[in-house]
């Protein structure tokens, strides 16, 4: 049983490479048949191009259809450049957060310098000491550096 379906599938692959014929009639229509035209015509064969004279091309010609691991290889790929992106993204989204969280404890700070009274700095030993003038400017100067530094 196997045989004879395999030899059927083999003569009804013969058939499908039989070739085509052009041809025109006496009121010029044009037809394609894979039979003989009518005697006295002009006929003329035509090529069909199959997926297996697409594979036997030269490389001049039309690239052939890529193979399953190109293309499995070019997805890896793409999916490799996807998940850099992302993590790059999630980076910066990261970096963004930072910088915003730097930014409002620059400016909080800055507005306590401006707006304080006093101001008590502690030493190693948690003993208390009242910052001067000089030293709140010099604390300014450097809340406002560091506020333009990350609220830019």
């Amino acid at each position: 049983m196997r045989y004879c379906i395999a030899i059927l599938l083999t003569l009804a692959s013969l058939n499908s490479y039989a070739g085509l014929t052009k041809w025109v009639d006496a009121n010029g229509t044009v037809h394609y048949s894979d039979g003989p035209p009518p005697e006295n015509v002009q006929s003329q064969q035509v090529h069909i191009q199959s997926s297996v004279d697409n594979e036997t091309t030269p490389a001049s010609g039309p690239r052939a259809s890529k193979t399953i691991f190109e293309r499995e290889a070019e997805l890896n790929k793409e999916r490799k450049a996807q998940k850099e992106a992302e993590k790059k993204e999630a980076e910066k989204e990261k970096q963004a957060k930072i910088k915003e969280q730097n930014c409002a404890l620059a400016r909080s700070q800055l507005d306590t310098l401006k707006n304080a009274p006093r101001i008590a700095t502690y030493d190693a030993q948690g003993n208390p000491s009242y910052m001067d003038d000089a030293a709140r400017n010099q604390q300014i100067g450097q809340a406002e550096a560091a506020a333009s530094r990350y609220c830019n």
